[in-house]
C-alpha cells in the first residue's frame, strides 16, 4: 500500500512536467495540471494515509 500510494503521487507530479513538453495550448496544460493533482491527492490523502492509519500508533 505505501509503495502505491508513493507511486501514485510521484505519477501525479510528473504528469504536469511532462504536459509541458507534450503541449503548447495553455487549456490542455490546465487540464494536465488538475489531473495530475488529483492523482496525487489521490495518492497522498486516500492510499497513503490509509496505510498509516492501519499501523496507528493509538490502536497499540
Amino acid at each position: 500500500m505505501k509503495i502505491t500510494g508513493l507511486l501514485l503521487a510521484i505519477v501525479g507530479w510528473l504528469i504536469p512536467v511532462l504536459g509541458l513538453s507534450l503541449t503548447s495550448s495553455n487549456a490542455a496544460r490546465l487540464t494536465l495540471c488538475l489531473i495530475g493533482i488529483a492523482v496525487c491527492l489521490v495518492g497522498i490523502l486516500g492510499v497513503l494515509n490509509r496505510a498509516f492509519l492501519q499501523n496507528a500508533i493509538w490502536k497499540q
